[in-house]
């Protein structure tokens, strides 16, 4: 990965608070040109403030941020007008218009997308005419975001953006992202919905108490974790007959192998069955997902073990 194709890149970034408390303790990041990135976290894991490092809205305690070559808070005038925010809370005034509001921000914008356009992009266009008061809170995210890319970005900041939508909207809105990835815009998106950076993200960082703890593919992340597989026995068949290299936990007739290996697992348990004539019901063969391994590293971080 050359400098010519990062687009967003962090080095030893560290944000202090006044009282000396470190939200964010030293990442190093890396985005590239047209790639979708997810900033995953529990709560309080410092993603909001290494974002806000990132946008330029803050300056760093220590290390360097870049964002199109440019340090995106002192250089602040060459920045802006190449990116796009979209921040958990938009705050835009209640007793205007959506439309009255695309004005307003169009007016602050170079190079502003048409008004139609703009609503059009996000599925607004039917509530022109409404008050943002009136506007329920998935359809403020849509104001939000259609706000966001007003200015054609290059790059695309979204902090939890599908929060409030209705499973049909978030599904939109996942679209709408892929869309302006293959694009050519770089989306960098914080969320707490893990199938939404399991769908969205060709990379993802998982930051824990200020730092990154995992980063890659999707892929990559849940292949560092066990596999699960999970069936029930019959009545009269218990745990102790399975192979002895299968490690399995057992509630009842209902088990569960973690593994490693679930190919080779899976084969031995499934010649088992046949050669014991023993019926597996309701068996069940996945690699982790994406929640299993950030539930399983924020586990691991918080005990250590």
């Amino acid at each position: 990965m050359t400098s010519d194709h990062c687009v967003i890149e962090a080095d030893g970034l560290r944000r202090t608070y006044a009282g000396g408390y470190e939200a964010v303790g030293g990442i190093s990041l890396r985005v590239t040109r047209g790639e979708v990135f997810a900033l995953l976290g529990t709560n309080g894991a410092g993603k909001t403030s290494s974002v806000e490092l990132l946008e330029g809205l803050a300056p760093p305690t220590a290390g360097t941020v870049r964002v199109l070559g440019h340090d995106p808070y002192r250089e602040r005038a060459a920045v802006r007008p190449r990116i796009g925010m979209m921040l958990q809370e938009g705050g835009f005034p209640s007793d205007l218009t959506v439309a009255e509001t695309v004005r307003m921000w169009a007016g602050c914008t170079s190079g502003a997308r048409p008004l139609g356009e703009a609503l059009a992009q996000v599925g607004l266009g039917h509530r022109a005419k409404v008050r943002v008061k009136q506007l329920s809170g998935g359809e403020r995210r849509r104001l939000d975001l259609a706000l966001a890319l007003l200015g054609r970005p290059e790059v695309l900041f979204l902090d939890e953006p599908s929060t409030g939508l209705d499973p049909e909207g978030r599904r939109e809105t996942w679209e709408l992202v892929r869309s302006l990835s293959e694009e050519g815009m770089t989306v960098l998106l914080t969320t707490h919905y893990l199938e939404e950076a399991e769908e969205l993200a060709d990379r993802l960082a998982i930051m824990h108490e200020g730092l990154v703890v995992a980063s890659g593919t999707p892929a990559e992340v849940t292949a560092s974790r066990p596999s699960r597989i999970t069936f029930t026995l019959p009545a009269g068949v218990t745990p102790a007959r399975l192979p002895l290299s299968l490690r399995a936990a057992a509630d009842g007739s209902r088990v569960s192998v973690r593994t490693e290996s679930l190919q080779h697992d899976l084969t031995e348990l499934l010649v088992w069955a046949r050669q014991s004539d023993v019926r597996l019901d309701g068996l069940d063969a996945r690699s982790a997902s994406l929640e299993e391994a950030f539930l399983d590293i924020a586990r691991t971080q918080k005990t250590g073990v």
